[in-house]
């Protein structure tokens, strides 16, 4: 979803290649990695083992890459055609379709309902089920690295963008309906990073001085959370991502420290009841604040991270997720030097996660690494992990996401409701429902369509 440009001179472990983009699905269940020889999509349902699902080298140079949730639909753009989207069946091996736009592509984001093309000046919005042209959103702000969010929700599918250039508005847009829903003023300084959690019902941002990550309800945006990353520095934020059961997010920079933070209203009497010195010194503060200006008090009340990752590489783009893999929530960080990183989160006490797995991207074998410097440390933690397995989850139930399994995904002609606010099943039947497009029909406004 988020793009890991590789860093120049990385000297990352795949020589000629080198990573150049990486996303996670809808549902964390799968990475796609762009390549300069191809694409690369892998199964992420296990801590020790990182099951390749499809490798292509058909095109070289992806920089876009997205795979609809575990069928075989995968959208594929390439530096040497950034004007032209390929559609493709990877289980095939068959192209469904291409379209070509007016500009280069800058970021392509799917759901089961609606397929997203974002340029620099305007967005196109695809019936997923036929690839036809809904809608053209044209004279948008100038967006120069394609910033836009879709629900991963097919039942209210909204889309956000910036609404501006100079300052951090955030339209929302309903894709389904084809109409503009609210404006959000989330911030003074123009958006670095947005993201819908899984329902649809919150949206989360950040601008580009990444120092305030802030949380909105949708669609009436009105702010939720307010989450300060740091103060010493601004810094460019990469990758906002909500855990499924938007209990947690996390945000990744170019700096060594990836955040999570908690999305949880205090309770008052709950201090009241624990008397401790920190509860002590937040109610001065509290008291406090409403004397002081407005811009200091807000400062004082914003949360800061509940748990914190510090990577081994330091200014490597990078996209993270929070995952629940094996019963147990996991921060996933794929970067730039070509691994995917997997940590252990704490979901009562948070604190310094611990790196359990590193896994490489490419290479000649597909090499695993094993994370010797925190086996150790992993060992000691092992019993309380253990603990967290019994313990109740609010994730969606297993009746609210049938089909889908820590070994795989989706099986073939499983019914999948969506996961709140289903409207009615999907059956991801990979020979006759997705992908069930036969041709890419007609004209558009962006360009041709191309008929297969």
């Amino acid at each position: 979803m988020e793009t890991v440009e590789e860093a120049e001179g990385s000297g990352g472990p795949g020589g000629q290649g080198g990573l150049i983009c990486a996303s996670f699905n809808q549902d964390t269940t799968s990475l796609a990695v762009g390549t300069k020889n191809g694409y690369r999509l892998f199964s992420v349902t296990s801590v020790d083992r990182l099951d390749r699902v499809h490798e292509s080298t058909e095109s070289p140079d992806v920089y876009i890459v997205e795979r609809l949730f575990s069928s075989s639909l995968v959208v594929v753009v390439s530096l040497s055609m950034p004007r032209r989207m390929n559609v493709y069946h990877f289980k095939k091996g068959t192209e469904i379709c291409n379209y070509s736009y007016s500009n280069n592509i800058l970021a392509v984001r799917l759901n089961r309902q609606r397929l997203i093309v974002c340029l620099e000046e305007s967005i196109y919005i695809h019936n997923i089920k036929d690839m036809k042209l809904l809608k053209t959103l044209l004279n948008t702000p100038i967006n120069p690295t394609g910033l836009c969010a879709l629900s991963i929700n097919h039942s209210n599918s909204y889309l956000a963008y910036p609404g501006s250039s100079a300052i951090g508005e955030i339209i929302v847009y309903d894709a389904n309906n084809l109409s503009t829903v609210t404006m959000i003023p989330a911030h003074d300084s123009p958006l670095a990073a947005i993201t819908f959690s899984s329902s649809g019902t919150k949206l989360s941002s950040a601008s580009e001085r990444g120092t305030v990550i802030r949380v909105f309800s949708v669609p009436e945006g009105l702010k939720l959370f307010e989450f300060r990353r740091g103060m010493k520095r601004y810094v460019s934020i990469s990758s906002l991502s909500f855990s499924m059961d938007a209990q947690f997010l996390c945000a990744s920079s170019n700096t060594e420290t990836v955040h999570i933070f908690k999305l949880e209203q205090h309770s008052h009497s709950r201090d009241e009841e624990s008397p401790t010195w920190s509860a002590y010194v937040g109610k001065v503060f509290s008291a406090a604040s409403s004397y002081l200006p407005a811009q200091v008090s807000d400062m004082m009340n914003q949360d800061r991270a509940f748990a914190t990752v510090r990577l081994n590489v330091f200014g490597q783009k990078n996209v993270c997720a929070i995952s629940t893999i094996q019963k147990l929530p996991r921060l996933l960080v794929a970067s730039a030097d070509g691994y995917l990183y997997i940590y252990n989160v704490d979901p009562q006490d948070g604190g310094e996660c611990v790196l359990v797995k590193k896994h490489r991207l490419f290479g000649s074998d597909e090499e695993e690494e094993d994370a010797s410097e925190s086996e150790m440390t992993a060992a000691l933690v092992s019993q309380s992990y253990a603990a967290t397995v019994a313990m109740p989850t609010t994730m969606p139930s297993s009746s609210a996401v049938t089909g889908y399994s820590e070994d795989g995904g989706t099986k073939k002609g499983e019914v999948i409701p969506e996961h709140e606010f289903a409207a009615s099943p999907v059956c991801l039947d990979d020979e006759n429902e997705f992908p069930p497009i036969n041709s890419c029909r007609g004209r558009s406004r962006s360009g041709q369509g191309r008929r297969t």
